[in-house]
């Protein structure tokens, strides 16, 4: 199979292991408090040992793991997160938690998977999304529902949109590529595992994908943290970064 099926099929199979250790739980056949780790875990072994028989030779980031630093060398690095929203996962039966797949060549997502279990989807590389059309409506912004960064609100104010609380980065993006929302601007800082997958599947979608000032996003980096993010509609990209940096300026 290749890059992009495997991405897809791996994002997948951990998504349903997570609805099994959530069905587990609800039915008292684990310990609640032991849902999120478990969760983590379990994940996090299935995605590495898949990994692992299907491209033994590639690096591998994982937030699960500890990184080896020498994967910056190598010339295909996978860059996973096996439970992106793991506080959304443990309050079933939220939806706003993720999978994340991606592989890394020359800084960038080439391939990509976000799994969204609790919707009974996955969208990836292997059948870009097709970005829907424009809907007549203030834009959507996508934000934290615990830690709202103040540019999601700079923006939202200068493009007179409104806001729509969510979980998980995964599923904040994947509400733009669907067309749930419109915009999704994080400047409090991610580590890559973050954002990898939902951005390659972003861009795969035709959506603007770029730090808020504009510049690439840059990925397998030391240490893997990138201080900040745009995700938005293509036609809303020009105005989205202008109120950032209006914002930024004080102006």
């Amino acid at each position: 199979m290749g890059d992009h099926e495997d991405a897809h099929r791996i994002a997948t199979e951990a998504g349903e292991l997570l609805l099994e250790i959530r069905a587990d739980a609800a039915a008292g056949r684990l310990d609640p408090s032991q849902l999120k780790d478990e969760g983590d875990r379990r994940s996090n072994e299935l995605i590495l040992e898949r990994l692992r028989q299907t491209h033994p030779d590639d690096a591998v980031l994982s937030e699960e793991r500890a990184d080896d630093p020498s994967r910056v060398n190598a010339a295909r690095t996978w860059i996973v997160d096996p439970l992106d929203g793991t506080r959304e996962f443990g309050e079933d039966p939220r939806t706003d938690w993720a999978v994340h797949v991606a592989l890394v060549e020359q800084g960038f997502p080439t391939v990509a998977a976000v799994a969204l279990p609790g919707r009974g989807m996955t969208l990836s590389t292997v059948d870009p999304p097709k970005l829907p059309a424009a809907v007549d409506r203030a834009p959507v912004l996508v934000v934290s529902r615990t830690r709202p960064p103040a540019e999601t609100e700079m923006v939202r104010e200068a493009l007179g949109g409104d806001l729509l609380p969510m979980g998980s980065a995964g599923a904040k993006a994947m509400a733009v590529v669907l067309g749930e929302a419109d915009v999704y601007v994080h400047g409090g800082g991610q580590w890559e595992w973050d954002s990898a997958a939902p951005v390659g599947v972003a861009a795969a979608a035709g959506l603007h994908v770029s730090r808020i000032d504009g510049s690439p996003l840059v990925y397998n980096q030391v240490p893997p943290w990138l201080p900040d993010l745009v995700i938005c509609r293509p036609e809303l990209a020009e105005s989205v970064l202008a109120a950032v940096a209006a914002a930024a300026s004080g102006s």
